[in-house]
């Protein structure tokens, strides 16, 4: 079972940090994300979400895929491919994985105008590595699927992790 993490940042810039941080440490196999996600609320008050994984793209590249060799079979596989792609965009855009959109939408909607959240949703992760990792960044745990008590010694652990890395 996947746990969800939502962490607030001042702004976007260092929740994408976080983000890039946190994909680093999935190559080194330290942590398994299932998703992971930058919301950003713009001075004018608009929730945009920076997803690390293009459904559409992911979509009209298979639809073009399938489209062209279904094609083939009526000689016309650049119709095909371009029927293909038009359908699997349609398809991959539609498609939702990870954590809901509405849900981070609303959480987004909490955030003060220019701030940002990150969005981690975790299948494992080698805690004593990773929790020093990411809180140099600073930032403040607003949500997650924990316990309050599993909570709390995060938020705990957090902070003599940030408390270490600005004395040092």
């Amino acid at each position: 079972m996947s746990n969800l993490f939502a962490i607030a940042y001042p702004d976007v810039a260092t929740a994408q940090a976080v983000r890039s941080e946190a994909l680093g440490l999935q190559k080194q196999k330290l942590i398994d994300l299932e998703d992971v996600v930058v919301v950003e609320r713009r001075d004018d008050g608009k929730i945009k979400l920076h997803q690390a994984v293009s459904t559409t793209g992911a979509g009209a590249a298979s639809g073009a895929l399938w489209g062209g060799v279904i094609g083939l079979l009526f000689f016309m596989p650049f119709l095909g491919a371009a029927i293909g792609g038009a359908t699997g965009a349609a398809v991959g855009a539609s498609t939702d994985i990870g954590v809901d959109d509405n849900f981070m939408r609303t959480v987004g909607e909490k955030l003060q105008p220019g701030s940002a959240a990150l969005f981690l949703l975790v299948r494992t992760a080698t805690a004593d590595k990773v929790v020093p990792a990411l809180a140099q960044y600073g930032g403040e745990i607003i949500q997650t699927s924990l316990s309050d008590e599993a909570e709390e010694h995060l938020k705990t652990a957090m902070k003599s992790a940030q408390a270490h890395t600005a004395g040092v």
